[in-house]
């Protein structure tokens, strides 16, 4: 369904949702300010360029976000468990710690970034703080001590994803926010083929450097180069429209009219009187955000096999190198899939079908791995798993897309929905014990039954969405409006 600009003259359903409009009169030439159209059109592909530049620093943040979140994973091919003495579900608690953390800090930390303003300063002072965290887990002793830095770690690295999805919502419009939501995501997705890549290096030329073992080196390493990222994007992020400097005046303009406009209302929280308490009764008692949180772990919960991927790999029976080297391929397809998927989801406004039959070519592959031990097939099925992460991309956009204003309302929103799909993450750090291998059918069958759940969560709420538009349809219609203002994408 198409997304009209055009501003409203009289209280919407959004209005009602998301607050007071914030009408302006528009003069027979809306971009006169600008110098017309064709001069608007020029400005604002050379504000997207500036922009797009400055936001391509989150990708290699969040690559090194994932890097450090999943290193563990790969030091236990090379002596970590045995080093620190674990036993039974012990390293399954350190991958799980991770999260109790992580869920615990995001609304605040994106509550604080709204409030502040200054995402070029807060993300990088917050990615100093895990990389450091990361570098002491390569000195830890026991479990005690890596149960410690995993919990912290989360605790930090919680403000870098719903951050970043905040940011990107503050600058670019509907239509625009499933591609960069993509391109940030494709942090995670290289993270993981090339991260093991990576890892594969230097747990196999590290061995007794320094008499420390490699899987020490791979957490000193890694971690060092989170805090020297850190420090370069300082420089490089931008802050809000409304905090940057960077900006003309005449672009700085544009970047607020360009989101007046896709919605109908401007993205000050000044203008509509919002406090950030507000904003955040406004989000847990909208009860969409909390369809979209069960409908989000639920899908994350099937994806828990991304934390395992080298464990999965191992079953194909290849020395420990090889292994690694084998999750960089699907990775890549996957980073690829995502781009053409969102681009596409954007292109034709539809969010639906764009994230259902991502985890239906997932489903697909772990019947794949559950049905043969066949060394193609699984390998194969390793594929089709890692592709229906595309689905989850779009799922973000929809997100942003489903409550778009007032900003403290999105901020928490996009906060609470993240940290409490992160439940998945803990729960599926556990659906996959060695007891369960060589095959994990009770792993994959588990993962099915999630992934069918979420595709029929948001089966529901798309029908719910399209009422409201249709809702918003029948108001128009009654006021005698001829073009169509606000619509939810579905």
């Amino acid at each position: 369904m198409l997304v009209g600009s055009t501003k409203r003259d009289e209280k919407t359903l959004e209005d009602v949702e998301d607050g007071p409009s914030n009408p302006q009169t528009v003069d027979d030439d809306p971009d006169a300010e600008f110098g017309g159209t064709e001069a608007r059109k020029r400005l604002e592909r050379k504000l997207l360029r500036k922009l797009d530049m400055r936001m391509s620093i989150l990708i290699i943040i969040y690559i090194l976000n994932y890097i450090d979140r999943n290193n563990a994973a790969a030091a236990r091919l090379r002596g970590f468990e045995d080093d620190l003495h674990l036993v039974g579900e012990q390293f399954n608690t350190l991958l799980s710690i991770l999260y109790v953390g992580y869920i615990i800090m995001q609304v605040p930390s994106n509550m604080f970034l709204n409030y502040i303003g200054k995402p070029s300063l807060y993300l990088p002072a917050c990615m100093t703080i895990w990389g450091t965290i990361s570098i002491l887990t390569g000195i830890t002793t026991n479990f005690v001590g890596a149960l410690m830095t995993r919990f912290f770690l989360g605790f930090v690295e919680a403000a870098f994803f719903p951050g970043a999805l905040f940011l990107l919502s503050k600058w670019y419009k509907r239509n625009e926010l499933g591609l960069r939501t993509a391109l940030l995501y494709c942090g995670s997705l290289i993270s993981n083929g090339f991260g093991t890549l990576i890892a594969s290096g230097i747990l196999d030329g590290m061995e007794g450097v320094g008499g420390k073992a490699a899987w020490r080196w791979l957490f000193y390493i890694e971690g060092g180069l989170t805090v020297f990222f850190a420090l370069v994007s300082i420089f490089i992020l931008p802050d809000f429209p409304a905090t940057s400097r960077w900006l003309s005046p005449l672009e700085h303009r544009l970047a607020e009219k360009r989101l007046e406009e896709d919605v109908g209302v401007g993205d000050n929280d000044e203008g509509s009187k919002m406090t950030h308490g507000e904003g955040l009764a406004m989000a847990f008692s909208d009860w969409k955000v909390w369809w979209l949180a069960l409908a989000l772990t639920s899908m994350v919960v099937s994806l828990s096999f991304n934390a395992f991927f080298p464990t999965l790999s191992q079953t194909m029976g290849f020395s420990n190198t090889i292994t690694l080297l084998l999750c960089a391929p699907p990775w890549v397809v996957a980073t690829i899939s995502a781009f053409i998927v969102t681009r596409h989801s954007d292109a034709t406004q539809e969010r639906f079908w764009h994230i259902v039959c991502p985890l239906l070519v997932g489903i697909v592959g772990f019947v794949i791995a559950i049905s043969t031990m066949n060394i193609a097939a699984r390998y194969i099925s390793l594929f089709l798993m890692a592709s229906s992460y595309c689905g989850f991309i779009v799922f973000y956009a929809w997100i942003s897309n489903s409550i778009p204003r007032p900003p403290a309302k999105r901020a928490v929103a996009i906060a609470f929905i993240n940290a409490f799909s992160q439940l998945g993450n803990i729960a599926g750090s556990y659906i996959w014990p060695t007891s369960w291998g060589m095959t994990y059918r009770n792993s994959y069958a588990i993962c099915i039954a999630t992934s069918g759940l979420s595709i029929v969560m948001c089966f529901i709420f798309r029908s719910h969405l399209q009422r409201l538009n249709k809702q918003l349809d029948n108001e128009e219609e009654e006021k005698g409006q001829t073009t169509k203002g606000f619509r939810y994408l579905v």
